[in-house]
């Protein structure tokens, strides 16, 4: 295989890429799966805001400014599951009120979609650390399906931001199941 057909594939394929990359990033020192639950309230937090301010190319900075308000949080000691998915309902109702209900597939399914993935995220915080584990585990799987289809239908977020999420979240869950299992975690 030549440079230029490798070069070629890592520029078509980066988001793949950097989501399995950031995936190992934010698994490294990972006590339990419990600990990815912001990883799952900040995947529908971005696809909820893209959705209230009608801007598929907000995605990026939605999901950039997620990592810093999760990585200052837990500097400071403190879960920023909750935090996050009040971000996420800030964009929602910011939405309601600008009147972007329309079309379906935007900010009512969304707002489903922030209900579900952050009461699954929520509950984690709460039960066992296995069985949160894998609730967030399933979520996250869950949540790559829903990055399948918005690759497929290029609508809400950004495709690179759809297949960078779709391997992020894939790839966390199996290392939540995998370390769980294994009682590594």
């Amino acid at each position: 295989m030549t440079s230029s057909v490798v070069a070629g594939a890592v520029r078509r394929r980066w988001p793949a890429l950097a989501g399995i990359a950031f995936a190992v990033l934010v698994s490294i020192g990972m006590a339990n799966g419990v600990e990815q639950a912001p990883v799952l309230a900040a995947a529908a937090t971005v696809y909820i805001g893209c959705a209230g301010l009608r801007k598929p190319g907000a995605a990026w900075p939605i999901f950039l400014g997620s990592v810093v308000v999760i990585t200052v949080l837990k500097l400071l000691d403190f879960d920023p599951t909750l935090i996050v998915l009040g971000c996420g309902a800030a964009l929602g109702v910011y939405g309601l009120l600008r009147g972007f209900v329309r079309p379906g597939y935007g900010l009512p399914l969304q707002s489903v979609a922030l209900l579900g993935f952050g009461l699954v995220a929520a509950i984690a915080l709460f039960v066992d650390t296995d069985l949160g584990a894998y609730l967030v585990a399933a979520g996250l799987l869950a949540h790559s399906a829903w990055d399948l289809y918005h690759y497929r239908t290029n609508r809400v977020v950004t495709r690179s931001l759809a297949e960078f999420c779709l391997l992020l979240d894939a790839s966390v869950a199996v290392l939540i199941v995998v370390m769980t299992l294994t009682g590594s975690a």
